[in-house]
């Protein structure tokens, strides 16, 4: 059975991205818990998807339970359509949308089409991570273990970031020229 391979973008920065792979006979609602748990949200609120074209723009809607909310296309429900019958291209986008207080949107495409299946998998599954997630809700996800990957990555350390020219506020290194004139007025500084 083949398999299908999405990349999912985080709206706000394509940088930060996870790549899901699934089967096209597996539903929208496996598809949309794959990807809570590859951004590690949870998954108490609403979500739907949308079908999309190269423009990033809204088709139809695949919902994730009824809503009463009168359309002019009947929206599908996610448990009821499987995501190979919504593949009509081999660029297919979709958005999908979690959580319509905050407004969670990830931008979602195919990236590639296996003929055979892994046995090792267990899918849907998250075959790459990009960049650090975003919190869902708030900083919490930068304390502990996320500030000590991100500080990895970045190599936020102080070693080294006085002779880089960094040093403490209001600290001058020795030599050190940044081009601009002093002034009398705090506010002419200001940018």
């Amino acid at each position: 059975m083949p398999v299908l391979k999405f990349r999912v973008y985080w709206e706000e920065d394509e940088s930060v991205y996870r790549d899901i792979v699934v089967k096209p006979s597996q539903n929208f609602v496996q598809f949309h818990q794959a990807i809570l748990t590859a951004y590690e949200f949870d998954s108490k609120h609403k979500a739907t998807f949308y079908r999309s074209n190269d423009n990033w723009q809204r088709g139809r809607e695949i919902l994730l339970e009824k809503d009463g909310v009168a359309r002019k296309a009947e929206p599908l429900l996610m448990v009821d359509t499987p995501i190979g019958a919504m593949v009509r291209d081999p660029n297919q986008k979709f958005i999908y949308l979690y959580d319509f207080a905050k407004n969670w949107t990830f931008l979602v495409e195919l990236i590639g089409v296996a003929k055979d299946e892994n046995a090792k998998l267990s899918y849907p599954a998250i075959v790459r991570k990009e960049g650090l997630a975003p919190s869902q809700y708030g900083t919490k996800g930068l304390i502990g273990d996320k500030l000590v990957e991100m500080e990895e990555k970045y190599d936020l350390n102080r070693e080294g970031m006085s002779e880089d020219g960094f040093g403490e506020e209001g600290e001058e290194t020795e030599g050190e020229d940044d081009g601009m004139e002093e002034s009398g007025s705090e506010d002419e500084n200001m940018f």
